[in-house]
């Protein structure tokens, strides 16, 4: 899909205990962010950030779909009722109210 896109982890923010973030590319160009929690095979996603004029490209997707290959579980946490039809579509499936999982199939 999208080649050149990448995610790297922001270094900077290592002393932030709380978060990891996440930094969305296209070439060397920030073109969103992610913050989210990394634990061992799964990783909570708490928001993610595609900047006005990146977005509708499907770099949202992007990212979940890299953190799918990544994780074992994904959860997308206080999910807000605008995303909703996002997260739906991610096959992720819900908890709660606010809270959405998708867990990889074994194989």
């Amino acid at each position: 899909m999208k080649k050149n896109l990448s995610i790297t982890l922001d270094k900077s923010q290592l002393n932030n205990e709380a978060y990891d973030w996440m930094n969305i590319s296209i070439d060397d160009e920030r073109v969103g962010k992610a913050r989210c929690k990394i634990s061992g095979d799964s990783i909570t996603i708490y928001s993610v950030n595609i900047f006005p004029e990146f977005q509708g490209k499907g770099y949202g997707k992007y990212f979940v779909d890299e953190c799918k290959i990544q994780y074992k579980q994904l959860i997308a946490d206080r999910v807000r009722f605008t995303a909703i039809g996002f997260w739906d579509k991610m096959k992720f499936v819900k908890v709660t109210d606010d809270t959405w999982i998708f867990t990889k199939e074994k194989k």
